[in-house]
């Protein structure tokens, strides 16, 4: 009986090792990459065709924050009662439509700049893995940033999103958090979005200053937006009053109505808070996010995980701080239940992120 217990745990020993080895079995591509499974070998060349000519050999900038958009425009066109297939590619395969809805003022440049990009790469990927496939690139690019999920698998989409579906800065918190339950996100998801905020700007909340990023590191992705979007506003960073916008607490700096009140909200004000020292916290809520919203719609099951070709992220530059001039009066409280985390300001002279004028 114990010689037939202990083979029975050789035996269970040994099965062990062979799945352990069968799950981190890898694949040498013809390129010289290695990858969890052979049929994502054939992303590696749009990958490095991507940071090459896209991003301009990888830099955390306009088409990055971009890109980064256009995976949102495009996966949260799906509503459990108007329809829409979500994160299907539908922004681009529809375009003459959805590019026209008001929510998507702008976004034309982007699908202009990776049409090209889509048609060349359309025998390996359908435009909806195209446009998940290029935003998590894009964020790759910004030091700080998760390494995102990427799936690839998509269909290709067979109509367009209807009309109405993309949140706008001027709607009420109460639309915005409904909006996002029709798809399973809740207040804490939302907010875990945002911090794709800090790297991104604004090109037509107020048209006059195309380009104005929402924190004053738009190019790091650390956690400067959740700080900076608590302190006091005190100016318009262009001609101000626009749909949408609230004042800002730093020139050159813009911050949108729907930020404002997501930090400020009782329902969403700490989280918001949480994130405001945290960049592991806030890195690793982000990517589970964006892993949800970038198959909305999507059957995951009939999908294969090509993470792995996703380039690895640099460390965040810089640490937790508040921008010189300001001090901890500054600070908005809106959370209940903790104190705004204590910061000391950057020191010189007053942070300002707006354009230097030419001399």
């Amino acid at each position: 009986m114990a010689f037939k217990t202990l083979s029975n745990i050789v035996l269970l020993a040994a099965s062990l090792r062979v799945a352990s080895a069968a799950l981190t079995k890898r694949v040498t591509c013809s390129t010289g990459q290695v990858t969890a499974n052979a049929a994502c070998c054939a992303l590696f060349p749009v990958v490095d065709d991507l940071i090459e000519n896209l991003f301009d050999g990888g830099e955390c900038g306009e088409e990055t924050h971009e890109s980064l958009r256009l995976t949102f425009h495009d996966a949260i066109g799906l509503s459990p009662t108007l329809g829409g297939g979500g994160a299907d590619g539908s922004i681009f395969t529809f375009a003459d439509t959805e590019v026209n809805f008001p929510a998507n003022a702008g976004i034309d440049d982007i699908v202009d700049a990776q049409t090209p990009f889509i048609e060349k790469w359309n025998a390996t990927l359908t435009p909806g893995d195209f446009i998940q496939l290029a935003g998590a690139v894009a964020v790759s690019n910004c030091p700080g940033a998760p390494r995102l999920q990427f799936l690839m698998g998509r269909p290709v989409a067979k109509a367009p999103s209807p009309i109405g579906l993309v949140p706008e800065p001027q709607d009420s918190l109460d639309k915005i958090l409904q909006r996002f339950k029709e798809v399973n996100f809740s207040p804490a998801e939302v907010v875990a979005l945002l911090a794709s905020h800090t790297i991104a700007a604004a090109d037509l909340v107020d048209p006059s200053i195309p380009g104005t990023p929402f924190s004053s590191t738009p190019s790091i992705f650390d956690t400067q937006f959740f700080i900076e979007t608590q302190l006091r506003g005190v100016l318009f960073p262009g001609t101000g009053g626009h749909q949408g916008e609230v004042e800002s607490p730093l020139k050159g700096e813009i911050r949108l109505n729907s930020d404002s009140e997501l930090a400020r909200d009782s329902r969403t004000a700490c989280t918001f808070q949480s994130f405001a020292t945290n960049q592991n916290a806030m890195a690793n809520a982000f990517k589970a996010a964006m892993a949800k919203l970038a198959v909305i719609g999507q059957n995951t099951a009939k999908m294969i995980d090509c993470s792995d070709v996703i380039p690895v992220p640099k460390p965040v530059v810089g640490k937790p701080h508040l921008p010189a001039g300001k001090t901890m009066n500054d600070v908005e409280q809106a959370c209940g239940t903790a104190p705004f985390p204590a910061l000391t300001a950057d020191p010189g002279p007053a942070t300002s992120v707006a354009p230097v004028p030419p001399s």
